[in-house]
């Protein structure tokens, strides 16, 4: 589990794509710091595993799956990615909970300054959208972030000059692709109203069922 506080921004060293077996090698210095084989690393958002490290570097796999469902398709040698350890137990919990397991991608339409803020708009499938609401809680490339506003085809974030020089957002322009991360509550809640139909007749209990009998 990650809090969305970005805790460095690392450079990708390396991409190796061969079929269907690819990694990427990330320069990073914070990170490493006490970093283990096995350890989670979210990635621009994507949770990742590291399977090897250096005094500087860490080496991670890369699923089709990812490539497909992600912007990680899309990184090459030299590009800036967003970086941040597992929560730690006990740690502070600055953001929301982010899983590192996004639902898909948006596409930044407008960039415009508001004092020393900037607002980031950004379209998004309604797969995506019918999950945001005003004042909640979206990541996006893995940054913790607050909606501030939410429309039928869209969303608008406002960023805070320290997120932006501190993530990967400072480098970003209209036409680029984002990582998006639903607050993963609202899933939750509607998985729990909305239990799948099979289940329920394949256990024998339903509404009926417990009406007549008392409950």
């Amino acid at each position: 589990m990650f809090t969305g506080i970005i805790e460095e921004v690392g450079t990708v060293r390396a991409v190796h794509r061969d079929g269907n077996s690819s990694y990427i090698e990330i320069c990073a210095k914070t990170v490493l710091g006490d970093v283990h084989t096995g350890d989670s690393i979210a990635v621009n958002g994507v949770c990742l595993t590291v399977t090897s490290f250096t005094a500087d570097s860490f080496r991670a796999d890369v699923m089709n799956e990812t490539l497909s469902r992600s912007s990680l398709g899309s990184l090459k040698s030299g590009s800036p990615v967003d970086l941040e350890r597992a929560m730690a137990a006990g740690g502070r919990f600055g953001g929301h909970i982010v899983s590192g397991h996004i639902d898909g991608t948006g596409t930044i339409t407008d960039i415009k300054k508001d004092g020393i803020a900037h607002w980031y708009t950004i379209s998004a499938p309604p797969g995506i959208l019918r999950y945001i609401v005003e004042k909640g809680s979206i990541a996006i490339d893995g940054i913790s972030l607050t909606v501030a506003k939410v429309t039928d085809t869209d969303f608008s974030v406002s960023i805070i000059p320290h997120t932006a020089e501190k993530t990967v957002l400072s480098y970003k322009k209209a036409g680029d692709i984002v990582n998006l991360e639903n607050d993963i509550i609202g899933k939750y809640v509607e998985k729990l109203m909305n239990p799948a139909e099979p289940a329920a007749s394949e256990s024998g209990i339903t509404l009926e069922f417990l009406a007549r009998n008392g409950f």
